[in-house]
């Protein structure tokens, strides 16, 4: 009877036990709940307090240079700025080498332009007042290729004391500790940097929105994208606030902007400017390499920067950089050229102005005297997936998403992220179910997925080195100087970048290869290819040609530029073939 006892007494506490494990389990739910709860609503109003601080910092530079600009008119009443806008760089930094015109004067003369710029367009991050304490010292560099010119900079590229937060919260309130290389051989050449300029959220997309700094908007259309990444840049060269820009390409990020907004952008060969300094949104991806590049009104800006760029104290300062100084005799060289061409790469069908500005530069090139012969990009459908994608996102976007953690993801964004974040089992899944209908989606969902392993990675670094071979291989097959084909445009509706990575496959392609590559605006989109829009199908006929389709709509009058490049370090035989295709257009025109 004792042992029938000890055994109910011993479930009894067993029972209360299990309720005293509900009722703690029960009570830590809660408490942990609060506890994410207050993190939650802690690390919301930290985020608010640093795009608030940001803010406030544009805001500040933008007043004390609009009051620095007012005193300034007041004591020279006499300065022309109305003039000094309409110069050239080369006409400019002549004026200013002979003293006819003084770095002051053209200094807030661009800073009050700007200002107005700005007010439009929502192009610039911050004034940097420090380029008016520079003024009391340019004078030490006045043999500089650019002394005395005020450039603009893109806002990934250090600026001492200043944060470079590539649009991302967790970035904000890290000031750069030093300028970048790029930054310290302008000044070396007599530049002085006076703006930063608005880009995407994460970098990796050609709109140019983020939720610290908001939407930059078209200079020819407000109802338009400047395009990205280097859309602050675009948008204020394109607006008339700045002559001479640095911006940054990883897929097309210099030359869509330049496409978008008019003006002219070169991606140099990667390699052939320093990246020390210019931050990414992560480091360590090698598929496809970032460049550094200016951006301008003509072509002739851009080499003149090019030969600034590279001198003794750029390959002193980084010495991975090849020490390859400008050649001006091959910018300057008139020789006839063979010059491969395509109005489409078979992956992305161009809109009707992007084919008719390619047919059309054709035409005045084989009139001028060069060979003009078919050109074809080799894979398209396969590289874009499995090199350029899996490239980008070998980590099947992680880096990329932990990046955005905390913090509000812009709008323009939202769509291209949004899939990153499925599991891989649902990636895989989609893919699976898409591929019969809409191969190519399909394929880019399955890229989604990363590369999966170390030796996986190795073996995708391999395929594109092959691919770089095969393609010069192919390119010497054809005895071709330089490639004519299209960039994307026109400018498209906002919204639509996000949906649209694909598009990006005319300028992404040469940053795989590594191949120096610019852009040239050439005309404008006319009624007839507004009319002519309206039976695009696109080469696959899924939903990304029908995007594209919207996406560029309602475009009349906009810009339209076509692509020139060329082979690894040819980069002056590229803006030569650039150069040659900007005056055939301007004689064309009178």
């Amino acid at each position: 009877m004792q042992a029938l006892q000890n055994i109910e007494q011993f479930i009894k506490g067993v029972k209360m036990d299990k309720w005293a494990v509900a009722l703690l389990t029960g009570a830590t739910c809660v408490v942990g709940s609060v506890v994410m709860l207050v993190k939650k609503i802690s690390s919301h109003r930290e985020t608010e307090e640093k795009i608030k601080r940001a803010r406030n910092r544009r805001d500040e530079s933008l007043q004390r240079a609009e009051q620095a600009v007012l005193r300034y008119k007041e004591s020279h009443p006499t300065t022309d700025s109305a003039f000094i806008l309409t110069l050239s760089l080369s006409e400019l930094t002549q004026q200013l080498k002979e003293g006819s015109l003084t770095p002051e004067d053209v200094l807030y003369s661009y800073m009050e332009k700007t200002l107005a710029v700005n007010k439009k367009l929502n192009c610039c991050t911050e004034i940097l007042l420090e380029s008016l304490d520079q003024l009391t010292t340019v004078g030490s560099n006045k043999d500089g290729l650019l002394y005395g010119v005020p450039v603009s900079i893109k806002e990934n590229i250090t600026f001492k004391n200043h944060d470079c937060s590539c649009g991302v919260v967790i970035n904000l309130d890290q000031p750069a500790e030093k300028d970048s290389v790029l930054v310290q051989v302008l000044k070396k050449q007599g530049a002085i940097p006076f703006v930063r300029t608005n880009l995407p959220q994460a970098l990796l997309n050609y709109d140019c929105s983020n939720p610290i700094y908001g939407q930059t908007v078209n200079p020819h259309n407000p109802q338009k994208t400047s395009g990205g990444s280097s859309g602050g840049e675009g948008a204020l060269i394109g607006g008339g606030g700045s002559l001479l820009g640095i911006g940054t390409d990883i897929g097309g990020s210099i030359r869509i902007p330049a496409s978008f907004c008019g003006i002219c952008g070169f991606k140099p060969t990667a390699g052939r400017l320093s990246l020390q300094g210019l931050r990414p949104i992560y480091r360590g991806q090698k598929s496809v390499p970032s460049s550094p590049g200016p951006m301008a009104r003509d072509v002739d800006s851009l080499a003149l920067c090019m030969q600034a760029l590279l001198c003794d104290h750029m390959f002193s300062l980084d010495p991975t950089v090849p020490p390859l100084p400008f050649n001006m005799e091959i910018y300057r060289s008139s020789r006839p050229l063979r010059i491969g061409y395509l109005e489409s790469d078979g992956y992305t069908h161009p809109s009707p102005s992007m084919a008719r500005g390619v047919r059309e530069v054709k035409a005045l090139l084989e009139q001028a005297g060069h060979t003009l012969v078919p050109y074809c990009p080799l894979k398209m459908d396969q590289i874009f997936p499995e090199l350029l994608i899996k490239g980008f996102l070998a980590d099947g976007a992680t880096t990329l998403l932990q990046k955005l953690e905390g913090g509000p993801v812009d709008p323009c964004l939202e769509p291209q992220v949004f899939p990153c974040g499925f599991p891989k089992w649902l990636k895989k899944t989609i893919s699976f179910l898409l591929k019969p209908v809409f191969p190519r989606v399909s394929a880019n969902f399955d890229a989604l997925c990363g590369v999966g392993s170390v030796p996986e990675l190795w073996k995708q670094h391999a395929a594109v080195e092959d691919y770089i071979q095969e393609t010069i291989a192919h390119w010497r097959s054809c005895n071709i100087d330089v490639l004519l084909c299209p960039v994307i445009g026109p400018a498209y509706n906002f919204l639509y970048c996000g949906k649209l990575s694909t598009a990006v496959s005319y300028t992404i392609l040469y940053n795989l290869l590594t191949f120096p590559a610019g852009v040239v605006t050439v005309s404008t989109v006319t009624t007839k290819d507004e009319e002519e829009l309206k039976h695009y199908k696109g080469c696959y006929q899924d939903m990304w040609d029908k995007l594209f389709k919207e996406a560029v709509s309602g475009g009349e009058g906009l810009p339209v530029a076509v692509q020139c490049v060329a082979l690894p370090w040819q980069d002056e035989l590229c803006l030569r073939f650039m150069k040659e295709v900007e005056q055939l257009v301007k004689e064309s025109k009178k």
